[in-house]
């Protein structure tokens, strides 16, 4: 048995990029933020805050919701999985990416001011969308031990 699952809390560093492939489904990809903070371990040493930068990308309706809603700065819960993926450039040089594909995710916080409808009505609240394909989609989210 295997498990490939990642949690991620953080920020989104810039606005999704959004691609509509000719033949297949929406994407968005973007940057996301995760910070440790900086503490004073019990020796009395420095550990400076660490930041680190994940490569998120959305497919189907959860592309389409972070092109409506996820601007730069939003704070994400993400839960999804590693995928690596390799290439070669025009010189001939091998690339290596590791990103985030998104199952599901959640808007924390509160819009933008400038974003925001006139009228709260006007504009559809995001939903958490539920893991493509399966799965025990009518379960309860499980609780998280922290």
């Amino acid at each position: 048995m295997s498990v490939n699952k990642v949690i991620l809390l953080g920020n989104v560093g810039k606005d999704p990029d959004v691609r509509y492939p000719a033949q297949g489904q929406i994407v968005a990809t973007f940057s996301l933020a995760t910070t440790e903070r900086a503490y004073t371990a019990a020796g009395g040493q420095q550990v400076p805050e660490r930041t680190e930068w994940h490569r998120i990308v959305m497919w189907g309706k959860n592309a389409e919701i972070a092109e409506r809603y996820i601007r730069r700065g939003t704070k994400l819960y993400i839960e999804g999985k590693l995928r690596t993926r390799t290439w070669e450039d025009r010189n001939t040089i091998k690339h290596t990416v590791t990103e985030v594909y998104a199952d599901t995710f959640e808007l924390l916080g509160s819009r933008p001011q400038a974003t925001a409808p006139s009228s709260p009505a006007a504009a559809p609240q995001p939903q958490p969308r539920q893991p493509q394909g399966g799965g025990n989609a009518g379960a309860a989210a499980p609780d998280i031990p922290f």
